[in-house]
């Protein structure tokens, strides 16, 4: 039987049956009136989606809500064997299975469990609660805002998540009202469609990134290179450098010896009184004095020159002192001893004014810095002439002193003598006893012979005592011969030391004068200073080039440390 609303009416219920098997009588009456056979066994459409499922579901359950009067009506029972599922049910499996193809995570099964709870809905296992959900319109992993935890200020609103009694009877919806969308759409389109629009979205937000980076690299790196730019062709005093070479090199006649004869050749020799001149070229000593000679200060000064490389004229020697480093460049290359100089100004006359004088002004310098040694040299020289004087001086006092004290002035002489006559004496003693040796020989030997011969050895014997006797005084005793002889010898040998260190000292002396009156090391140009005709400063393209890079890098810098800190403060 066909009711009013167009629904079968159920057979009727046999006698004794209960309400609940009448509720099941007009279920299966239902059932009887969707497709059966081929059409419900056969899979459900590409077109028939999730939705529409839902849209018959919800019209199949307002269809029984209408039969049972309002009555929220038993599940129904699983389909017995040979029976056919319903669309509803099938839809729900087939929305179960995609939903276990996602590869959910644990964690959002459980939230979807959650809320499915929270919702109060009655499902039979976390994809169910997922689809349940979804059906719904509920988004099951989306994180809960902290403003939805918080007690409205009106009482009449109930809190979000909290299970409320419904006290007034539920209204039934209207019967034009409930029934299923006749729209369709394909699943895989809907997806196309979704994915066209992550899409979109990502170049949306790409295209954002971009014009907000694109707009902070030309507000930190292009505006400031732009304006460096702009400085370096149009503000900007062209200055014009001089360069010049000079090298020191030290007098071959020195007459250096041991290792320094060695280097003498060579530019090691000259390393020390290069770096020398090359610390005082770079000194405020210098600057001071290129600015009394020339005017450095007043030059810099001047009106015309930019106010970046203008120097005040309240300026300090500090303020001055930074910019005459800025504008003076001199290096020392130790291989060749080559002292290589450059110095820009406003100016290529005046640069090469301050190129002439600062070579003047080493020049002083290395003549300066041998000068003190020299001066000691003719010093020293000088004291040990005088010192040998006084040496030989004495020497010859204490001989003369030693000559009056023994009243001779050839001790050895004397002794010599006293020797030879000595010998003299002992030939004639042995001449007069041979004489008196013959006489005796004869029988009759005159008498008056033999007594003079006798008195003759007699006497050459008393004097050859005295003499022994003068010989002997003169070699033992304090003030004997031998001693005085032995100590005008030595007084001898030390006057003759002493002449020659006195001869040593005039010798040295007469060179020492030589080498300070003579230039020991000389500064030798090599490149001569020659004013240049076009500017050398500043050099635009490469100025530019190098603030784009500097501006660049800071800039990398600071976002690469602001995104690391904001990493650090979000994790």
């Amino acid at each position: 039987m066909v009711g009013p609303e167009g629904i079968s009416s159920p057979p009727p219920a046999r006698p004794g049956a209960s309400e609940t098997d009448t509720l099941i009588g007009q279920i299966r009456a239902l059932r009887q009136e969707e497709p059966s056979g081929d059409e419900t066994a056969a899979e459900p459409r590409s077109e028939d989606t999730a939705d529409a499922a839902t849209s018959r579901n919800i019209g199949t359950g307002s269809t029984i809500a209408r039969i049972t009067g309002g009555k929220r009506a038993d599940p129904a029972p699983p389909p017995r064997e040979g029976e056919v599922s319903s669309a509803a049910q099938v839809a729900g499996e087939t929305d179960m299975e995609a939903i276990r193809k996602e590869g959910l995570t644990g964690r959002q099964l459980r939230m979807a469990r959650r809320m499915s709870q929270k919702h109060g809905l009655a499902v039979t296992s976390d994809f169910d609660a997922v689809r349940q959900l979804r059906q719904r319109g509920i988004d099951p992993f989306q994180r809960s805002n902290m403003l939805e935890l918080v007690v409205p200020a009106q009482g009449n609103q109930p809190v979000a998540g909290k299970d409320t009694k419904v006290q007034l009877p539920q209204t039934v919806p209207a019967p034009g009202k409930n029934l299923p969308s006749t729209e369709t759409s394909n699943p895989m389109d809907r997806r196309i469609r979704e994915i066209g629009d992550i899409q979109k979205d990502i170049a949306k937000r790409r295209r954002r990134k971009s014009i907000l980076l694109l707009s902070r690299l030309a507000f930190f790196v292009g505006l400031p290179t732009l304006i460096c730019g702009w400085y370096f062709y149009n503000v900007a005093t062209p200055m014009y450098a001089t360069k010049s070479e000079f090298l020191i090199i030290a007098n071959d006649g020195g007459g250096s010896s041991g290792m320094g004869g060695l280097l003498s050749g060579t530019q090691f020799a000259t390393n020390q009184d290069a770096i020398a001149v090359q610390s005082y070229l770079m000194s405020k000593d210098a600057m001071l004095r290129l600015d009394q000679d020339v005017g450095f200060r007043s030059h810099f000064s001047q009106d015309w020159i930019d106010p970046i490389q203008r120097l005040d004229d309240t300026a300090s020697n500090e303020d001055a002192y930074k910019l005459y480093k800025k504008n003076i460049e001199i290096g020392y290359d130790p291989t060749e001893g080559v002292i290589r100089m450059e110095i820009v100004a406003a100016n290529p006359s005046v640069s090469a004014q301050y190129t002439g004088a600062l070579i003047e002004y080493a020049e002083d310098r290395v003549d300066s810095l041998s000068q003190r040694k020299r001066e000691d040299q003719l010093k020293g020289a000088t004291e040990a002439l005088e010192e040998a004087e006084t040496a030989r001086r004495e020497a010859q006092l204490r001989l003369v002193e030693l000559q009056q004290v023994s009243q001779v002035l050839d001790p050895e002489g004397r002794i010599a003598s006293l020797r030879q006559q000595i010998g003299n004496v002992e030939v004639q003693i042995q001449e007069r006893e041979l004489q008196l040796q013959a006489l005796l020989d004869n029988a009759r030997p005159n008498q008056a012979k033999v007594e003079g011969a006798r008195g003759d050895i007699r006497r050459l014997r008393g004097l050859l005592e005295r003499l022994q006797s003068d010989m002997t005084q003169a070699s033992e005793g304090e003030n004997s011969l031998a001693q005085l002889s032995s100590e005008i010898q030595m007084a001898q040998a030390d006057l003759a030391t002493r002449d020659l260190m006195l001869q040593e000292a005039l010798t040295s002396l007469s060179q020492t004068r030589r080498e300070a009156n003579a230039q020991v090391r000389y500064l030798q140009t090599a490149v001569a200073p020659v004013p240049s005709q076009d500017p050398s400063y500043p050099r635009k393209f490469e100025n530019t080039i190098l603030a784009f890079l500097i501006f660049g890098g800071i800039y990398l810098l600071i976002s690469l440390t602001a995104s690391i800190l904001r990493e650090q403060v979000s994790s």
